[in-house]
């Protein structure tokens, strides 16, 4: 399993209870829900890592590509 960092994180209490309740209707934890808004918002913003070309995940080939 990969290691993963833990921190702090201060929020306001009105942000942590609408925070718990989109985890309940989403049937996660505060903490998992959390990641999964975060992990979205680098995918939308385009800071994710870049898989090289021809991985196994696009399916492309680098001659596909050209």
């Amino acid at each position: 399993m990969a290691q993963r960092k833990s921190f702090l994180l201060r929020v306001p209490p009105e942000l942590y209870a609408a925070l718990e309740k989109w985890a309940e209707d989403e049937l996660r934890s505060v903490n998992g829900q959390i990641e999964y808004l975060l992990a979205q918002a680098v995918k939308d913003a385009g800071r994710t890592s870049r898989k090289p070309a021809g991985s196994a995940e696009t399916g492309e080939t680098k001659e596909e590509e050209s």
